[in-house]
C-alpha cells in the first residue's frame, strides 16, 4: 500500500482514483467542488482534504488531473498548493493536458524542493479511465518513472516514457493534431456519402475493414450519423488543447495548416452551442450549411 493524495476528481481523475484506491492504496482527495470528493469517499473510502496542500501532506505521491495551466499552477504552486507540504523525495504526477512550458517550469520547482515530476497527460477518454485501459504519455526522470510505473498501471494498458519534462505533453499534442484531423476527414466522408446517396452504414462497414480505419470511425460513426454528441470529450477542451498545440508550433517552427484550419472549423461549432458537444460534432456543421454557423 502507498500513500497516495489525488487532486481532481472530474470524469477522468473520479474513476482514475477509483482504480488505485480498488488496488488497495491509501488516498487523501481534494476536488474544488467538495460534493465531488464527498462522493469520491463515500465510494472508495480514504480520505477528504480541504486543500491541496492538505492533500499532499505525507504522502509519497501526489496525482493531479485538472483542466489547464492555471488550474495546475494554482493546485501547486499557489496559496494552499501541493508545494507547501510536499515532502523532499515525493513524487508529484501530472495527469493534466497542459502545456509543455508548465512541466518544464514545475519540474524546476519540484526539483528544487528535493521532489520529483513526470508530466503524464492521458488518452482514451471517460470510457478508458472507467475501465482501466487509457494511455499515458510520460516526460520525466526514468527513475522517477519507474517508482510510479505500477501505479500507473492500474488505470491504464500502456504507459511510457518519452523524454524529459515536457516531453508526454508534446506527444499529446501529437495525439490531439492527429485526433482532430481525423475526424474532420471522417465528418467529410460521412457528409459526402450521404450527398451521394449512399448508405453511410454500409460504406463505413466495407472501408472500415481497410486503410481508412480508426478507433474514431469504429466508434464515432453511429452517434454522428445519428447527430448524437452530448457525450465524450468536449469542444471546448478540443480548443483548449489545441490552442497550446498551435502556441507550441509557433515556438517550434511546426507548421500545422490543417490543425489550424479543423480549430477554426469547431470554433464555428462553438458557435452553434456546440461546445459541450462531443469532439465527432463536426459532422453537424457540415450538415447544417454555412447559414447555420450564426
Amino acid at each position: 500500500m502507498t500513500r497516495l493524495a489525488f487532486i481532481g476528481l472530474g470524469v477522468m481523475g473520479y474513476a482514475m482514483a477509483g482504480h488505485l484506491a480498488r488496488a488497495g492504496h491509501a488516498l487523501r482527495v481534494f476536488n474544488r467542488t467538495p460534493a465531488k470528493a464527498e462522493r469520491w469517499v463515500a465510494e472508495f473510502g480514504g480520505e477528504l482534504a480541504l486543500s491541496p496542500a492538505d492533500a499532499a501532506q505525507g504522502v509519497e505521491v501526489v496525482f493531479c488531473c485538472l483542466g489547464d495551466d492555471h488550474s495546475v499552477r494554482e493546485a501547486v504552486l499557489g496559496t494552499g498548493g501541493v508545494l507547501a507540504t510536499l515532502e523532499r523525495g515525493a513524487l508529484l504526477v501530472d495527469h493534466t493536458t497542459a502545456s509543455a512550458e508548465l512541466a518544464r517550469q514545475l519540474a524546476g520547482r519540484l526539483a528544487a524542493h528535493g521532489a520529483g515530476f513526470i508530466d503524464a497527460p492521458v488518452s482514451g477518454g471517460q470510457s478508458g479511465a472507467e475501465r482501466g485501459v487509457l494511455t499515458v504519455m510520460a516526460g520525466g526522470d526514468a527513475g522517477d518513472f519507474e517508482r510510479v510505473r505500477a501505479l500507473l498501471d492500474c488505470y491504464a494498458r500502456s504507459a511510457r516514457l518519452l523524454g524529459s519534462a515536457g516531453a508526454g505533453q508534446l506527444a499529446k499534442m501529437v495525439n490531439q493534431i492527429c485526433i482532430a484531423g481525423l475526424l474532420e476527414g471522417l465528418a467529410e466522408g460521412l457528409h459526402f456519402a450521404r450527398r451521394a446517396g449512399l448508405d453511410p452504414e454500409a460504406v463505413i462497414e466495407v472501408i472500415g475493414a481497410g486503410a481508412a480505419q480508426s478507433w474514431q470511425m469504429d466508434n464515432r460513426h453511429r452517434t454522428m450519423l445519428a447527430g448524437e454528441y452530448r457525450h465524450g470529450f468536449a469542444v471546448d477542451w478540443m480548443r483548449k488543447d489545441l490552442a497550446i498545440v498551435l502556441a507550441e508550433a509557433r515556438r517550434n517552427g511546426a507548421r500545422l495548416p490543417a490543425t489550424a484550419l479543423v480549430d477554426q472549423f469547431y470554433a464555428e461549432v462553438q458557435a452553434m452551442g456546440g461546445g459541450r458537444w462531443d469532439t465527432s460534432s463536426l459532422l453537424e456543421r457540415l450538415e447544417r450549411g454555412p447559414e447555420d454557423h450564426r
